[in-house]
């Protein structure tokens, strides 16, 4: 009885398992245009030269605005352009890096 029971079973199949390796192709997006700032006209307001650069700007411009920034403000503002600088240097080293780990497996 003991025989007769495994006499009955289909037997398993056999699973082959095969690896295809398949060769991806990405291809090297072009880089963007670099960033072209116009150029700013600084100038530097004190209580001495105040009458003359509101004559100035009066001739040149117009108009009397003027858009003011503490020293404190600027250096923040440098610190600021300064990390941002920093940031882009390092997103360009990543992606050097991925299209040169890309191009070295073609």
């Amino acid at each position: 009885m003991l025989l007769t029971g495994c006499l009955g079973r289909t037997p398993e199949p056999i699973v082959v398992t095969e690896t295809e390796y398949v060769q991806r192709t990405i291809p090297i997006q072009e880089r963007p245009e670099k960033v072209n700032f116009p150029p700013v006209d600084w100038s530097v307001v004190t209580e001495e030269n105040l009458e003359e650069k509101l004559a100035e700007l009066k001739l040149s411009t117009g108009n009397v605005v003027f858009f003011s920034i503490t020293p404190k403000g600027y250096e923040n503002l440098s610190i600021g352009i300064g990390d941002l600088r920093r940031y882009i240097k390092e997103q360009q080293a990543i992606i050097t890096y991925y299209e040169e780990s890309v191009n070295a497996s073609e």
